[in-house]
């Protein structure tokens, strides 16, 4: 099922596998750091991925009924590693990988876009950090 509606192009794609959510308008960085997302997505171990911009977001998760889930996980990430680094005065985050017990979420911050990948925990996030900094 697709839905388009316009003026604020807001995409939804579910089908039994993945969803996919795409919101707002896209910059250049943001358009590559996509791409380059969605083949990252492809890889073994791989859940999926929600990269957001100031105006702009894409979630494409594996298991749609957990989106909101792994979104505000995710932002509870990029926000915490924000307040720690500057309560500490370390300067930027790069990036934070956290680890649960069947699940590794990998957070970057690339200019003004914060990209999560959620992957299963023996999944290689080097190689991950590797492409989406290429």
């Amino acid at each position: 099922m697709k839905q388009k509606t316009s003026p604020s192009r807001d995409e939804v794609s579910v089908t039994s596998e993945a969803a996919l959510l795409s919101v707002g308008e896209e910059n250049s960085a943001f358009g590559s750091l996509s791409a380059s997302l969605e083949e990252i997505r492809k890889l073994k171990g791989v859940i999926g991925y929600i990269i957001r911009s100031n105006s702009s977001a894409i979630v494409d998760l594996a298991e749609p009924d957990k989106i909101s889930e792994y979104a505000l996980l995710t932002s509870e990430i990029h926000e915490s590693c924000k307040n720690i680094t500057n309560q500490l005065n370390l300067g930027e985050t790069e990036t934070a990988i956290i680890e649960g017990k069947d699940v590794k979420v990998l957070c970057l911050s690339v200019g003004e876009n914060r990209i999560s990948v959620l992957m299963e925990k023996d999944a290689n996030h080097a190689w991950i950090i590797k492409r989406i900094l290429l």
